[in-house]
């Protein structure tokens, strides 16, 4: 994309203020790219956080599966169908929240607290098997509290990511190459009038000095 050369005056003032405008751009890219660079940084380990808890709830489910599968051989469905029933409970999401490079990123956790049944059961309707298939699938219900936690946080960064590079590109590709080829413009421009000043002035002395000749 071809880079305009902006110019509202063509005068010495307006050349000071474009330079400010220029220093400013460039500072104001260094900061953008840092923020950039940390967005970015942020969201690579997001990524492998999210990669390792995903392998560690695939582990925990097929775990929790296969307890599922032995208590239902050692109770039956029936009974065991009837304990799920009854531990269905609503849950509960404690949200807060932390701040990265200015974006607000979530921070769940699970405010449901789990205790496995303390009172005397009847073997033959709960046992050790049942308490750990319990035990497995709460484990699963945090590491997807923690999943969904970075699922978000994904979502957010690259938004953020997206918005930042734009402003970024904006800089790099249109503002500041515009406001450089303006500086450079304008710079010609006035030695280009200087000179012509100077050439003028000369001439001008040249006329006197001969006039004051021919006085003489």
């Amino acid at each position: 994309m071809a880079t305009k050369i902006q110019i509202a005056r063509p005068t010495k003032m307006e050349l000071a203020r474009l330079k400010k405008r220029h220093r400013l751009a460039l500072r104001i890219q260094k900061i953008v790219k840092d923020r950039l660079s940390i967005l970015v940084m942020e969201f690579i380990q997001t990524i492998k956080e999210s990669a390792r808890l995903r392998l560690r709830l695939y582990e925990e489910m097929a775990h929790a599966h296969t307890s599922f599968s032995l208590t239902a051989g050692y109770h039956g469905y029936e009974p065991l169908k009837k304990e799920l029933l009854g531990a269905v409970s609503v849950l509960k999401i404690r949200a807060e929240s932390r701040n990265v490079a200015g974006v607000r990123i979530p921070m769940f956790e699970n405010a449901q607290e789990f205790s496995p049944h303390d009172e005397p059961r009847n073997p033959l309707d709960y046992s050790g098997h049942m308490e750990h298939t319990q035990t497995l699938a709460h484990s699963c219900l945090e590491t997807l509290v923690e999943l969904a936690e970075l699922q978000k946080s994904l979502d957010l960064l690259g938004i953020e990511i997206n918005k930042v590079k734009r402003i970024n590109n904006a800089l790099e590709y249109v503002v500041i190459p515009s406001l450089f080829l303006t500086i450079k413009y304008l710079n010609m421009k006035f030695e280009e009038r200087d000179r012509e000043e100077a050439a003028r002035l000369k001439r001008v002395k040249l006329l006197i000095e001969q006039r004051e000749a021919y006085a003489y």
